[in-house]
């Protein structure tokens, strides 16, 4: 789905009036199932603004269909901006978000000083690179450094906000790098930092990137990163960057 025009994964309990992605599914399966009690549960409970490519999502609803008409018949109730890409028969006890072992996210953003208008929903823009290969050079090697910092388990209280539905802010990054796209047809070179784990604070992967690029732009050192780490604290860095830029890609579980 692409997030853009909805505040985020979960429904609001408010009826539709904040559109949200799960209530949209929802109302489609409902029609399908003459209006009976349906049941959407989601793995990953993305903010408002946020895409994905990778959602997982289970289904429980009082019909017997094969999956391949129920896939076809929500794709032909639900908006342009969400597509059901598969539907598979699932164990009863299947939850989506527990039972999976990691979670992949991208955060994509261009560096020019102008944007491309076709990306300005999909890709974040921060212009404050000049096109001069060494100091992308010397970007590229400062966030590097700093990528590593955030690897592995870490108390990541700093960089979250606060939930307090949530007991414990440690996490385990077990993969975080800065790659290049292959959106060159645009006209602009697109990056994206890719990050894979376990599970996510709420807005934590946004408050690492926004520190990622402090760094890049050479106003923090990626010390203050690993000393936040060390000693965790409710101030930040530097506030957390937009949603619009951020992909859920892929959700993994065992086999």
């Amino acid at each position: 789905y692409k997030g853009s025009n909805y505040f985020g994964w979960q429904d609001l309990g408010d009826g539709g009036i904040k559109p949200t992605v799960q209530f949209e599914i929802l109302k489609a399966l409902r029609k399908i199932c003459d209006f009976s009690d349906c049941i959407v549960a989601g793995a990953s409970r993305t903010d408002g603004g946020v895409h994905a490519q990778g959602q997982v999502a289970k289904l429980s609803i009082p019909l017997l269909i094969d999956p391949a008409t129920l896939l076809l018949g929500l794709n032909s109730l639900l908006p342009s901006d969400i597509l059901v890409r598969s539907c598979l028969i699932c164990a009863k006890d299947f939850n989506p978000n527990k039972d999976c072992v990691s979670k992949k996210y991208r955060y994509y953003f261009t560096i020019e000083k102008i944007s491309v208008p076709a990306l300005s929903d999909i890709v974040a823009h921060m212009p404050f690179l000049k096109q001069d290969t060494q100091q992308q050079l010397s970007f590229h090697k400062r966030v590097s450094k700093a990528c590593d910092a955030f690897i592995g388990e870490h108390d990541f209280y700093s960089f979250s906000t606060r939930d307090k539905s949530v007991n414990s802010s440690v996490r385990k990054i077990s993969r975080l790098e800065l790659l290049t796209s292959n959106l060159s047809d645009f006209g602009t070179t697109v990056y994206y930092f890719e990050i894979e784990g376990a599970g996510f604070l709420k807005h934590m992967i946004r408050y690492v990137v926004a520190a990622l690029l402090e760094v890049g732009k050479g106003k923090i050192d990626s010390n203050l990163i690993e000393e936040m780490l060390r000693n965790p604290s409710q101030d930040k860095i530097c506030p957390k960057v937009k949603a619009k830029g951020l992909h859920l890609i892929e959700i993994n579980y065992e086999e």
